[in-house]
């Protein structure tokens, strides 16, 4: 009974040709980004292409706001988040902001919320900026010339032939 104690079952099941499979497969790229927002603004090349388009529909600064916000949720010390929460303040929120994103309740803010900073002050208006985004400049993003021409591009790449020989090979080293 002493042998059961080296039978280790692994939790990875893989397929005729030795890929792991599971119910769980990993997503790349556009086929990542077309599952949710949240995969699209995790990804920086999906991050890239959505800029890209957003700046075509002059709307840049609802992306831009959300990953500042995102980025100040990680700053340490009151100092720094005192800075970055003016930055914020100034470049997205305030009413002669360069890059004015527009949110519920902003004619009601002022510069006294600078004053005592914390990591989650701005997660009110990020998370109006975001569903402004997923409702309404995601969908069009899916069916832009920007993400389909790269989503094209991603379809050539793998079925070029240097992946298929690459599979191939993959494939008899797996299966012998």
């Amino acid at each position: 009974v002493i042998f059961s104690d080296f039978f280790f079952f692994s939790p990875e099941i893989n397929d005729s040709e030795g890929h792991p499979s599971s119910s769980h497969q990993t997503l790349k790229g556009t086929s990542k980004w077309a599952t949710s927002l949240e995969n699209l603004l995790e990804d920086p090349e999906g991050v890239k292409r959505f800029r890209e388009f957003l700046k075509k529909e002059f709307s840049e600064e609802n992306v831009l706001f959300w990953l500042a916000c995102e980025e100040f949720k990680k700053t340490q010390g009151k100092k720094q988040m005192q800075e970055k929460a003016k930055e914020i303040y100034m470049t997205f929120l305030s009413s002669k902001a360069s890059s004015q994103v527009n949110v519920e309740g902003q004619s009601r803010l002022n510069e006294t919320i600078l004053e005592t900073p914390h990591p989650l002050m701005f997660q009110k208006l990020q998370d109006q900026i975001f569903n402004l985004m997923k409702y309404d400049s995601y969908s069009r993003f899916l069916k832009s010339d920007i993400f389909l021409n790269h989503k094209k591009s991603e379809e050539q790449e793998e079925n070029s032939p240097e992946a298929q020989t690459a599979a191939k090979r993959a494939s008899r080293i797996y299966n012998t």
